[in-house]
């Protein structure tokens, strides 16, 4: 975090113990009231699937949770938290202890209360009354365990800004999402095909629990995202009419006030556009608190256009050469020239990871097959090799979901876990939408499913997995200045041999033992593979100059 934004931090916090009372009366003033009560009517199983009213979930064979929900804003809400009370519990502990992790102090947890009520002390004047509503059903069922945070409510609401906050707070994002759109010559068919990685990790806990939503709206379209337990707002989605909405995060400035959550702007698109010139408009109408690229693929349009938002202006990336790509960074001829963007493409992977998916896609036209493969590709341009959970690949290793959208045919492939390696279960829309399928089994299409990646049979994959397990022990033994046993550090130099970050973490590993001689010559070595973003190289190079003088 930057000077600046610490001081910002500081007053923030100063402003919140001077007036906390003017703010608790602001957002209680937009506290939804509903007083309904359903008499403590059961859940009810059958076969397997989880029903309420109507309302159903189920538990895939391949993890993926799969949620049905009609009706208005409150209900559906409501009817979400009585299916999901236990998935909701899950996400809420595993998200709070990841906090705790990442802040252990009480002290400092107080402060970041405190600065979270004033930061998002405009949260619910910005947000639609419809998903205020909606949000307030599901928190009713979640639990009293963390009241010390917060109402169950405005816990739920402010989730819905976490992206958004710690993407504006943060010199480095926990996202790295890559996606696409192909029609024409550059699609097997002629028709559109959109794909995308949503490359965001919260810890292997978090991404346990996926669902897969069909939502049957009073109002609006309706439609299908993929999302996590308490989670209203679209990261990757696809409405009756074919329009598609997917997020990547771009960099932006630090601003002082929440405003509208871009998942909820997504969702508002999801649910009321059925055209690029209706999604545009709706964007517009929205004042966001941080810079994202909202690919939109349309049936209707048989395009598909990138919208470049940020919190002062709006600039659209449309379709050439029947392609169109997004990372992480900004494209426009609009944002050519702005620092925030600028300082991103040179300093991110979000440049190199844009050259390698163009490289994949002039491999060819693609179809749903051919998409997966590229939103699986581990390696660099040329097909140079890594090393695995470089955030230079497309694949990173991390993805929450990954999805891919035929809007004419209105397919949707969502991928099983791990990641985007397990097969890409295939969900007809038209079927589901139009109540053809038994919402009491199953809703995907077997037969339409794209096999697993061959890289989960792989000796590569038992050694990413050694690799994980192994880099967890030891950054905490280096953390905590404790040997490890050699054998242990053998292996896993062995895990991932081509990743520069099993070196230098051996580097402060040998740096915590007091042995800079070693340290430097594991970060030396670091230096020698293929490195993510630029302030990668600066690190090492700063450790090198300050311990190699006496190593």
């Amino acid at each position: 975090m930057s000077v600046f934004a610490f001081i910002l931090l500081i007053i923030a916090a100063v402003l919140v113990v001077a007036v906390p009372v003017v703010l608790q009366r602001r957002r209680n003033r937009l506290v939804p009231r509903h007083a309904f009560d359903d008499g403590g009517e059961p859940v009810t199983v059958r076969g397997g699937t989880r029903v309420y009213r109507g309302n159903t979930l189920r538990h895939d064979e391949s993890g993926l949770w799969e949620l049905t929900v009609a009706g208005g804003d409150f209900d559906r809400g409501f009817a979400i938290g009585k299916l999901t009370e236990d998935l909701l519990y899950y996400q809420e502990k595993v998200f709070v202890e990841q906090i705790r992790r990442l802040v252990p102090s009480n002290r400092y947890l107080r402060f970041l209360r405190c600065f979270i009520l004033f930061y998002n002390r405009n949260l619910g004047a910005n947000v639609a009354e419809e998903y205020r509503n909606e949000i307030y059903g599901l928190s009713r069922f979640c639990s009293d365990d963390w009241n010390v945070i917060g109402s169950a409510y405005k816990r739920q609401l402010n989730y819905h800004s976490a992206h958004d906050i710690g993407h504006a707070l943060q010199d480095y994002m926990m996202v790295g999402c890559s996606s696409f759109a192909c029609r024409g010559h550059r699609s097997a068919d002629g028709k559109l095909i959109v794909g995308r990685n949503f490359d965001f990790w919260a810890g292997d806990d978090f991404a346990r629990n996926k669902i897969v939503q069909f939502v049957f709206p009073e109002k609006g379209w309706r439609f299908a995202s993929v999302s996590w337990p308490g989670m209203v707002g679209v990261l990757s989605g696809m409405n009756e009419k074919g329009l598609t909405v997917t997020i990547n995060a771009a960099k932006s400035a630090l601003p002082l006030s929440a405003a509208t959550p871009i998942s909820l702007l997504t969702r508002e698109i999801l649910q009321y556009a059925s055209t690029i010139e209706e999604a545009v408009a709706i964007a517009r109408r929205r004042r966001t608190f941080v810079s994202e690229s909202i690919l939109v693929g349309s049936a209707a349009d048989g395009a598909a256009v990138v919208i470049e938002k940020s919190p002062r202006r709006m600039a659209l990336c449309e379709i050439a050469d029947d392609c169109l790509l997004s990372t992480n960074h900004f494209q426009s001829e609009a944002f050519r020239r702005d620092r925030h963007n600028r300082r991103n493409m040179a300093t991110s992977d979000s440049v190199y990871r844009l050259h390698r998916l163009r490289q994949l896609l002039d491999a060819g036209p693609v179809d749903a097959l051919r998409a997966a493969a590229i939103l699986r590709d581990r390696n660099g341009i040329d097909g140079k090799k890594l090393g695995m959970t470089n955030e230079a690949a497309i694949n990173q290793l991390i993805a929450h979901h990954s999805v891919i959208f035929r809007p004419e045919d209105l397919f949707m492939w969502v991928s099983a876990p791990p990641w985007q390696c397990g097969k890409y279960l295939c969900y007809d829309l038209k079927r589901i939408f139009a109540r053809e399928k038994d919402f009491f089994g199953a809703l995907s299409e077997p037969e339409a499913a794209l096999p697993a990646d061959a890289f989960l049979s792989s000796k590569d994959y038992q050694n990413l997995l050694v690799y994980r397990s192994l880099k967890a022990g030891i950054e905490m033994a280096t953390a905590a200045r404790r040997k490890v046993e050699p054998e242990t550090i053998s292996q896993f130099l062995a895990s991932n041999p081509s990743f520069y970050y099993v070196y230098e973490l051996i580097g402060n590993y040998c740096l915590s033992l007091g042995n800079k001689t070693e340290a430097c010559r594991y970060w030396r070595k670091a230096l020698d593979f293929p490195l993510p973003k630029a302030e990668v190289r600066t690190s090492l190079e700063k450790k090198l100059r300050k311990h190699g003088k006496k190593s």
